[in-house]
């Protein structure tokens, strides 16, 4: 019987760099092997140097990986799955290393024969077609691909289907009328998303200084809050992708960061390294326009996200005390780009306030663990019987918080500023308000897990918040 009739005899040849997975493995393990290991930067080079397969092989063998730390494409599995019920022998045809391409396969269990780059060969493109064309003959195997590359093995093969193509790809599927797997669409907002604009509002911390030294009335001084905001915001977009691409496998094992553009493949690693890089020149270049000692506190802050993305966070404690901290170095370099004396009373009151908030993200994490007290937190110190302390530790901070802000409203600095301090004790019922129903809300399993990103958009917090900056404002009216 002839093999290019007969499914049972014509394997099902599946790509997987973009097609398999929806990402490249590649670039996915030398750009995060790069950010953990930055010394191996030379090293990659010589690796490259020596030949394509060489600088898979390296970087597999640094970046490992398991089977299930990768963005499979549903879509796919369930079209293999269709043809080894039909009783067509699946095979994993890939460029990628062997480790990577053994490991994703074991992990399936789907594919009856494995080919993989060697030390000596890089198994796409052409070298591809002739491997394939040398086992199964012109026409004798079904091809799954993505890319450019995979053109060439499209025309040798019996059938074509083409996943979530490229440009070059889509051209020869038009050109073809080959068989397009349909593949939910990225949306083009996902860039965006990757780097968090949303999370920018937390930045507006840097004008609070200025705020309540009532300086705003200064155009210089509003405008370079104005510049500090976007160096900041930059820097902790350029941070967000940093960490999410050293983060990658555990992000894919949560229930909702697996969703985020950068875990799920919507977005190409060698893109988003780029929009890194830009995003980081931009924030330096708006910084060259501030003091120097405003560069030092922007400094300060990418030493210590960088030291939280890799080290501190896994830390117990000490991950939500960083985070804490964060907040308030924007208060601190708020003050640096205005020149805008900081008072100790805002600090404090920061530390504790924000405190609450961080507590509030661990214990949510902590909720979602299995009822079993020693499930541990996947990259994280914590387990799930600490989940009552932190929620003991996180109300005490918000009273903390509340007392604080109480002492500085009866404090004679409130008093030489404020022609009507007295409005300003609502402020404590109004804190512990919205702290506390933060808490309520997470002890009930309703809280995002986010509780800043909570804040900013729901709308009680969001009256809390109006409330008291009207406060705010009656007490600077002189009567």
């Amino acid at each position: 019987m002839d093999a290019a009739s007969d499914n049972r005899h014509v394997p099902l040849c599946i790509d997987l760099d973009g097609t398999l997975v929806a990402t490249d493995t590649l670039w996915e393990g030398l750009v995060a092997v790069l950010i953990r290991r930055p010394w191996l930067f030379f090293a990659a080079i010589a690796w490259a140097l020596s030949g394509k397969a060489v600088l898979k092989r390296e970087v597999a063998a640094r970046y490992q990986n398991k089977g299930r730390d990768w963005p499979y494409r549903p879509e796919l599995i369930a079209r293999i799955k269709q043809a080894r019920n039909a009783g067509q022998p699946v095979w994993l045809v890939t460029g990628a290393a062997q480790s990577t391409a053994t490991t994703i396969a074991g992990h399936l269990g789907l594919f009856d024969r494995v080919l993989h780059s060697s030390d000596t060969e890089n198994l796409t493109s052409h070298r591809k077609r002739e491997c394939l064309v040398a086992l199964c003959g012109d026409g004798g195997f079904d091809y799954a691909g993505n890319s450019r590359d995979d053109r060439v093995v499209f025309d040798a093969a019996r059938r074509a289907i083409i996943v979530a193509p490229d440009r070059a790809a889509k051209r020869w599927a038009k050109q073809n009328a080959a068989e397009t797997l349909p593949i939910a669409a990225v949306s083009r907002l996902a860039i965006f998303k990757s780097i968090r604009v949303h999370q920018w509002l937390k930045n507006v911390l840097i004008a609070v200084p200025l705020v309540l030294n009532h300086e705003y009335a200064e155009i210089g001084l509003v405008l370079a809050a104005v510049a500090a905001f976007f160096s900041f915001s930059f820097l902790a977009s350029a941070v967000y992708i940093v960490n999410d691409i050293a983060d990658l496998a555990n992000d894919r094992q949560h229930p909702r960061k697996r969703l985020r553009p950068l875990a799920s493949g919507a977005v190409s690693i060698p893109a988003i390294s780029f929009t890194a890089a830009t995003l980081l020149l931009a924030s330096i270049g708006l910084a060259s326009l501030l003091p120097p000692l405003f560069w030092a506190v922007l400094g300060l802050y990418a030493v210590v996200t960088t030291a939280y993305t890799f080290v501190l966070k896994r830390k117990l404690l000490v991950d939500v005390f960083t985070l804490a901290g964060l907040y308030t170095v924007r208060i601190i370099a708020g003050a640096a780009a205005t020149g805008v004396e900081l008072s100790f009373w805002l600090l404090a009151f920061s530390i504790f306030f924000f405190l609450s908030l961080a507590l509030v993200k661990r214990y949510v994490e902590l909720d979602e663990l299995a009822e079993q007290s020693d499930t541990r937190l996947e990259g994280r110190s914590y387990v799930g019987s600490d989940k009552d302390m932190i929620g003991q530790a996180g109300i005490a901070s918000a009273f903390s918080a509340a007392m604080v802000l109480a002492l500085y409203v009866d404090s004679k600095e409130v008093a030489s500023m404020y022609p009507q301090p007295a409005l300003l004790w609502p402020l404590c019922p109004l804190i512990l308000y919205m702290l506390l129903r933060i808490w309520v809300l997470a002890r009930r399993s309703q809280m995002h897990d986010d509780p800043v990103v909570f804040i900013m958009r729901d709308w009680r917090s969001q009256a809390t918040t109006i409330a008291g900056a009207g406060l705010v404002l009656l007490a600077t009216v002189q009567l």
